[in-house]
């Protein structure tokens, strides 16, 4: 092998960081550990030697604090983060493809001028010495209170005194739980909105997750689907303290009847249970169905109501809701419920922002409402085209009619499955039913919250995929 002063090679050793501390030998070829080596002439040609530090494995501090069990028990992420991880790794994978989205409920169109000029004014009105306000009430202002009890419950019977103003119904789910504890059972219905279940477990009401029936052991599941009409078969249901009810439903998009709604409350009544009745989207009810729980007679002494701005007038990122604790409500002491909640509010929460506020009592102007509902038939002639796209196309569908969702069935298929397919060929996404419980396997959920031309190509591209 004949040698040239045109190259030169270097040694590369792997040398322990133990080895290479304090070694002042290192990099030249004087170290004793290089000399014993038989070292070629050629490699002498180059007179240095590269030493290459094997690193130490890093040690992680860890604190003696041990990690909540209760969270621990919770499934992966939350349903709708992952369902925001899954769409950007297909726009990673797909960049030049226009997706859209129906997946996660968040509204799109703007939010009418007759509110945003109400906070802007009480934002501007900040800045000034007069209009500066610090700290408000943690039950919300009282003329907003006022506002929403009668604009929403009329001759119901509900008295300022009742509604707490708040950042969002899903914020107070959390803290009715807090107010509820530990050791109260709790029934949902199946499917539902994921963040009952969750903040159930959270609180430590539950016990370890089922994979073969994929439910939490101690929360009763009630069954809602097409075949019992979307309602539970409440004499089959055992007693719980505590009964999470949404109508409309997020996601199946069916509503109770009156009907209905009394055979809920005459349960709870007999069982001594409490109901949360969720009316997030009561504003798209089109049928004669009860908007309030409290349509209901009796239903003051069983039910609490949450309720909120993010539907009805798109203040998602606004954040303003309300919910509803009758002084008729008690524990089986005789304690009233709305006590204990007001204090974990005034523990927990400084209250609502007082811009959203501001356009809150905008919302409930003669003009205010009239947009909003404006706003809202808007997403209810989108929701229209959705339901005719997938009828067209031979599948079952239901939902649609009284809220901003549309529940499309794929017998026999896995949920997870009929999403990838979707986002894959068509680049649209929606939510897979069974992240909203067991009974939403074999369907998807799809939003009618979007821009109409979004809608219109979303309809033209499942057309194609499933003609």
């Amino acid at each position: 092998m004949a040698t040239s002063n045109a190259f030169s090679l270097s040694l590369h050793l792997n040398i322990s960081s133990d080895f290479l501390r304090g070694n002042p030998h290192c990099g030249t070829l004087q170290s004793p550990v290089y000399r014993s080596m038989k070292i070629p002439s050629l490699f002498k040609l180059n007179r240095s030697i590269r030493c290459i530090a094997e690193p130490k494995e890093k040690t992680v501090y860890t604190t003696k604090v041990s990690r909540n069990a209760n969270i621990a028990k919770l499934q992966a992420g939350y349903l709708f983060p992952e369902i925001g991880r899954r769409r950007s790794a297909h726009m990673q994978k797909h960049p030049d493809a226009k997706v859209i989205s129906l997946g996660i409920g968040d509204t799109t169109e703007p939010i009418p001028e007759v509110i945003t000029s109400a906070m802007a004014q009480r934002a501007h009105a900040l800045s000034t010495r007069d209009g500066y306000s610090g700290y408000g009430a943690e039950q919300g202002e009282k003329v907003l209170r006022t506002a929403l009890a009668k604009t929403f419950y009329g001759d119901l019977g509900i008295k300022d005194t009742d509604i707490f103003v708040s950042d969002g119904a899903k914020c107070d789910i959390s803290r009715l739980q807090l107010v509820f504890g530990s050791d109260v059972t709790m029934a949902v219905q199946d499917p539902s909105y994921p963040a009952y279940v969750d903040s159930s477990v959270i609180m430590g009401q539950t016990g370890t997750y089922q994979n073969d029936v994929q439910k939490y052991q101690k929360i009763e599941y009630m069954k809602c689907l097409p075949e019992n009409d979307f309602f539970p078969d409440l004499s089959s249901v055992p007693r719980t303290d505590i009964i999470f009810f949404c109508s409309p439903n997020n996601p199946t998009g069916a509503s109770a009847t009156r009907m209905q709604m009394e055979q809920l409350v005459a349960f709870a009544k007999d069982n001594g249970s409490i109901i949360v009745y969720d009316s997030a989207y009561a504003i798209y009810m089109s049928d004669d169905n009860p908007k309030s729980i409290y349509e209901i007679p009796g239903a003051k002494e069983v039910a609490i109501e949450t309720a909120s701005f993010s539907k009805y007038a798109g203040f998602t990122g606004v954040r303003l809701g309300w919910t509803v604790v009758p002084a008729e409500l008690r524990f089986s002491d005789g304690f009233p419920v709305a006590n204990d909640f007001n204090r974990v509010m005034c523990t927990c929460f400084n209250g609502a922002s007082n811009i959203a506020q501001a356009g809150g009592l905008a919302c409930l102007s003669t003009e205010g409402l009239k947009a909003m509902h404006g706003v809202v038939e808007f997403y209810k002639e989108n929701t229209r085209i959705i339901v005719e796209t997938f009828t067209s196309l031979g599948f079952e569908v239901y939902g649609g009619r009284n809220a901003p969702y549309v529940w499309v069935r794929f017998p026999g298929q896995n949920s997870w499955d009929i999403f990838a397919e979707i986002l894959e060929k068509a680049h649209i996404v929606t939510t897979p039913g069974s992240g909203f419980g067991p009974g939403g396997e074999g369907f998807i959920r799809v939003s009618a919250f979007g821009h109409r031309e979004n809608i219109l190509e979303a309809s033209r591209r499942l057309k194609v995929l499933f003609k």
